[in-house]
């Protein structure tokens, strides 16, 4: 099979691993992947902010992109990335009068997966170790993003995925559901609740038994890894595909532990930023 990869603008930028641990997962299993040319964001930032107008040229320049290549498919290691294609894209560009790109939109959208449906629905990957190879000796617990839960009704394809990764140590996360407190533009607009979320999320991770917690979305990872660095936790973040791309003969190396602080409800930690995975 041809698959287009959408990195996402915020992996390409920022968490490019991702995109190489998806295309090694996908060429492990046979599967040709290309990368469409003049791919950039997926205009969720500018929806979600009520920028329809400016995220109509954003909408316009992803579907160029993804239909004048020539694939099967296309998949992302984003679920929020994917529903706005599929949710955000033909709504705006319906709302700003432009039908015919709405409709193009759609047809884009209805043939690109997010990392788990694509490995599960499509590949008919069930065990990652047995299909993949993927080995990860460590303590894990994982975090299931809004959008990939609600909005894509993803289940628990990410997590068992997981689960069947060799070796590996997996711990139930507490009040999985609720959300890490990252939401885009949310966690720009409103600090405090962000950051009050990002505690409790953080708390629970603690209380799970795991230094390591993974998902789908690395918007929702590094928003949950720089307040563990700021508050100086013992917790680290990772997304899923780095997991399931990590074997026994090229393992995932993760850094090691830093001085433990639980953060305390109603308290703001001095504790500088640093830099996280």
């Amino acid at each position: 099979m041809r698959i287009a990869l959408f990195a996402t603008c915020i992996v390409d930028a920022m968490y490019p691993k991702v995109a190489l641990a998806t295309v090694r997962i996908l060429e492990r299993l046979g599967h040709e992947v290309v990368f469409p040319q003049g791919q950039g964001c997926c205009s969720q930032m500018h929806i979600n902010s009520g920028y329809f107008e400016d995220a109509v040229p954003v909408i316009r320049n992803h579907v160029r992109a993804f239909t004048s290549t020539d694939y099967d498919v296309a998949v992302a290691p984003s679920g929020s990335c994917v529903a706005s294609l599929g949710h955000q894209q033909p709504l705006v560009a319906r709302q700003c009068g432009d039908a015919a790109l709405a409709d193009d939109a759609a047809m884009v959208a209805e043939n690109t997966y997010e990392l788990s449906e694509l490995l599960v629905d499509v590949l008919g990957v069930t065990d990652s170790a047995a299909q993949l190879g993927s080995w990860f000796p460590h303590p894990v617990t994982y975090h299931p993003s809004c959008h990939g839960m609600r909005l894509l009704g993803l289940g628990d394809r990410q997590k068992d995925l997981v689960r069947s990764v060799e070796e590996i140590e997996f711990h139930e996360l507490p009040d999985a559901e609720e959300c890490c407190g990252f939401g885009g533009t949310f966690s720009f607009k409103n600090p405090d609740v962000s950051g009050a979320m990002a505690d409790e999320k953080l708390r629970n991770i603690v209380d799970a038994g795991a230094s390591l917690c993974t998902g789908g979305d690395a918007s929702c990872l590094m928003h949950l890894g720089g307040a563990a660095s700021k508050r100086k936790l013992d917790v680290q973040t990772v997304h899923f595909a780095e997991i399931l791309a990590s074997t026994r003969a090229n393992p995932l190396i993760v850094d090691g532990p830093v001085e433990l602080s639980i953060p305390q409800p109603g308290r703001r930690s001095a504790a500088p930023v640093g830099a996280t995975r």
